[in-house]
């Protein structure tokens, strides 16, 4: 692998340049909606009953999550979204459009009495999670000539899309192939965070953004370990997906990303400390969207994504963050950082 410096790569003006285009780009998010709900406590003793801690509440506050988070994070960023999913008729799901309100989030969810708004309830002391709680039911989404409508006549002016995808019943075959062919025919890029359960339906897609374990299960594959291991399964994913790009996120050890031309690249990971990794995919997925939709190239678009997650997970809950945020840890940190450069096929 060829080593060089990030800073002969990207510079904090041209950084600077592209975030500032955010506020002129437009994103469609379908996919799985969800509400994140934290409570906050403190533990003092073990229950008598079990051997559990008992837990005082001292707060409780709700976020958007899964495709909701990926919306709010293109907001937060500077950018314009509409989103696309579904909720349950019950007390959770107003409060999950409360805070789409909040957020000035354009959306449209399709309302089910049958269908639970999908909750996904952390109990936290101090900055320890002590145990999550999920509220579900995975139902295959029934409404789909309305779901197709609804895309065409609201989002035909987005600049790109991304598919949202965590598996709990609104993304089906269906929706994947009718949103590809809506994204070729009007020349849209479009982004997807997959789920192992249809990870083979995205093919030719702008880009595929799995973790390494998504990545080894949607290929039937032992997980990879290594960055030698990554790059091998990545070559794999990207000949039978035929996607134009393809970033495997590796957590502690960044992310490494193929071109479909040849060309790849390790890029290590900018966060010093850990504190959540809650909602880290959304963020990569909404900056690499972004930045893609403002017309740079894969490996730039990748590294601010990869900075956007170095600020995220140092924030206990489902994070985002801002543009000068952004900018910050761009400035402290690029002038250090480097990628490997690699060719995965000759």
């Amino acid at each position: 692998m060829e080593r060089k410096s990030l800073k002969d790569i990207l510079s904090f003006e041209e950084v600077k340049r592209i975030i500032k285009k955010f506020e002129k780009v437009k994103i469609g998010v379908i996919g799985d909606v969800m509400l994140d709900k934290y409570i906050w406590g403190q533990v003092k003793r073990i229950s008598p009953e079990a051997p559990v801690p008992v837990v005082e509440i001292l707060k409780e506050d709700y976020s958007l999550g899964g495709a909701g988070n990926v919306a709010k994070n293109i907001k937060s960023l500077g950018g314009n979204v509409v989103l696309c999913g579904c909720k349950g008729n019950d007390e959770n799901g107003k409060i999950l459009s409360e805070l789409l309100e909040k957020w000035e989030i354009e959306n449209y969810l399709f309302e089910r009495d049958s269908y639970p708004t999908i909750t996904k309830t952390r109990i936290i002391a101090k900055t320890q999670q002590l145990l999550r709680v999920d509220r579900e039911r995975k139902l295959p989404f029934s409404d789909i000539k309305d779901v197709k409508r609804l895309i065409k006549e609201k989002f035909f002016s987005c600049d790109g899309f991304i598919i949202s995808d965590y598996g709990k019943g609104f993304i089906t075959g269906e929706i994947i192939k009718f949103l590809q062919k809506f994204a070729e025919k009007n020349k849209k890029i479009i982004v997807v965070d997959p789920k192992v359960e249809h990870f083979l339906f995205y093919k030719k897609v702008t880009c595929l953004t799995p973790n390494k374990y998504e990545a080894s299960a949607g290929m039937y594959s032992k997980e990879v370990n290594s960055i030698g291991e990554t790059i091998e399964l990545g070559k794999k994913i990207i000949k039978k997906l035929k996607c134009e790009n393809l970033m495997i996120t590796l957590g502690k050890d960044g992310m490494v990303v193929f071109e479909k031309s040849g060309n790849g690249y390790h890029i290590p990971a900018v966060a010093k400390e850990v504190y959540d990794v809650t909602g880290a995919g959304d963020t990569v997925v909404s900056s690499l969207t972004l930045s893609l939709a403002t017309g740079i190239d894969i490996l730039s678009a990748s590294i601010i994504s990869n900075f956007a997650a170095g600020v995220v997970v140092g924030k206990l809950g489902t994070a985002s963050l801002t543009r000068e945020e952004l900018k910050d840890i761009f400035k402290k940190n690029y002038k250090s950082q480097f990628i490997e450069i690699f060719k995965w096929k000759e």
